[in-house]
């Protein structure tokens, strides 16, 4: 049977990187011993400058940074890295302790995918990250070359993921069963479910729940289109219930996600009064940064 760790690796292909950043070192080492379980290479910072900087130049596959950190904290950071077109893309998941709406509104305007709150609980950090970089790796792997060479039991595993992902993300309103699911992409429901598990920190229809609710945010905040649309659209079976399980994932309802990152985006394009004239947004290239350059991956 492949191991967890062997099936991680395998998905990412050795390389996978986690770039941490956090002012408080031992929130690093219990981040670190983490990922250690996982076997993933991981690269550390203590603020949110050098955070910065080592995210151009690593270019990780996912970031988890603390939102509060002298200097510039993870808020500012965050909207840094999106305004950086090599490194937009990048996942990031912010680290807090504070269970404050404005907080967690704040950072998904600023492009976060997710929140973890502090204390850390291993089995939910895992289960983060593997989602996410999961879905980077079902976006960006390239086609194989065909080499006549058997596949390993870890490369069919993440192969039958994400085929299994693809169905489900073009079914999200009526999503074959498991058995259906596993025969459409070749193999049997307990292989399927196992290695959603290892390779997801979750069962298959788990991820689904996560991925509707992945859509649900970034509609939510990049678009105009009714809640009552978007909850038929995902597979819900009322608004209410779309409502209910947005706020319980995200601590908000939908229109005060939707409010919040409006009103973050107009404050970004608002021009500076210090200027006169027409031309003034358009001599300051700052004022073209998006304040929120969604990176769902």
């Amino acid at each position: 049977m492949t191991t967890t760790a062997s099936l991680w690796n395998a998905g990412q292909q050795l390389q996978t990187d986690v770039l941490l950043i956090d002012d408080s070192v031992s929130d690093l080492r219990v981040l670190m011993d983490m990922m250690n379980l996982k076997d993933l290479r991981v690269s550390v910072a203590l603020s949110g400058e050098r955070g910065y900087q080592q995210a151009i130049l690593l270019k990780p596959s996912l970031i988890l940074m603390d939102v509060c950190m002298p200097g510039m904290n993870g808020i500012a950071t965050c909207r840094q890295l999106k305004a950086h077109p090599a490194v937009r893309s990048i996942p990031v998941i912010f680290l807090t302790s504070a269970n404050d709406l404005a907080e967690r509104l704040e950072g998904f305007a600023a492009g976060a995918v997710d929140y973890i709150g502090k204390p850390y609980e291993v089995q939910e950090v895992l289960a983060r990250v593997g989602v996410h970089l999961q879905r980077n790796l079902a976006e960006s792997e390239p086609a194989e070359p065909s080499t006549g060479a058997q596949p390993s039991e870890a490369s069919m595993d993440v192969r039958l993921v994400v085929h299994a992902q693809q169905v489900l993300s073009q079914a999200l309103v009526n999503p074959p069963n498991l058995d259906r699911l596993a025969r459409m992409v070749g193999t049997n429901r307990r292989r399927l479910n196992e290695a959603f598990q290892a390779l997801c920190g979750q069962p298959v229809f788990g991820w689904l729940r996560e991925e509707r609710l992945r859509q649900a945010n970034s509609q939510v905040s990049g678009t105009q289109t009714p809640f009552s649309v978007l909850s038929d659209a995902l597979g819900y079976s009322t608004p209410a219930n779309f409502s209910k399980a947005f706020r319980q994932r995200f601590g908000c309802s939908p229109s005060e996600m939707r409010a919040q990152f409006q009103g973050a985006v107009e404050a970004e394009l608002e021009p500076d009064a210090s200027w006169v004239g027409p031309s003034a947004t358009a001599l300051d290239p700052s004022h073209n940064r998006p304040a929120a350059d969604q990176a769902w991956r």
